[in-house]
């Protein structure tokens, strides 16, 4: 899967997952759709806040990152796309990560997440208050899980 671009029309089909399932599950919007000239995917991808999402394998891979989240992780686009999801925590802390993903399978969503997280270049840094939650399409298909925080 290439970066989101213009040439791909910033993964559109995706970001319309990503937000259509926040706004089911939680009754709110990661982006302000009021304004009908604005490209909702082209803005979810440069917006002020991490959305990163993973698959449905088995060992779930990162399958979206917006430059946020690159930013956080200090990935380029196809390494993070590339990272299987746990390895965005320590060893010790995949365990409380594990239990989390459990309870946003049970509940659809949870929006009070705290964990620490580490970069490719070692350095850690804390998440606090992220909403993580189930991507499910129109037709109930699940897609995966995602999250967002701020930075």
């Amino acid at each position: 899967m290439n970066e989101p671009s213009t040439e791909n029309d910033f993964l559109s089909n995706h970001a319309e997952i990503l937000l259509s399932s926040y706004y089911r599950l939680t009754g709110k919007k990661l982006i302000d759709d009021t304004d009908l000239n604005i490209n909702i995917a082209n803005a979810l991808f440069y917006a002020d806040f991490v959305v990163v999402s993973h698959g449905t394998e088995s060992d779930p891979i990162f399958n979206y990152g917006n430059k946020s989240a690159l930013n956080a992780f200090e990935l380029s686009w196809s390494e993070f796309v590339a990272l299987p999801s746990r390895k965005s925590a320590k060893p010790m802390d995949r365990d409380e990560r594990q239990d989390l993903l459990a309870r946003v399978t049970a509940f659809g969503f949870i929006d009070d997440y705290r964990g620490l997280r580490i970069s490719s270049t070692g350095r850690t840094f804390w998440i606090e208050n992220a909403t993580v939650w189930n991507l499910i399409d129109n037709n109930g298909a699940f897609h995966g899980q995602a999250a967002m925080f701020k930075p």
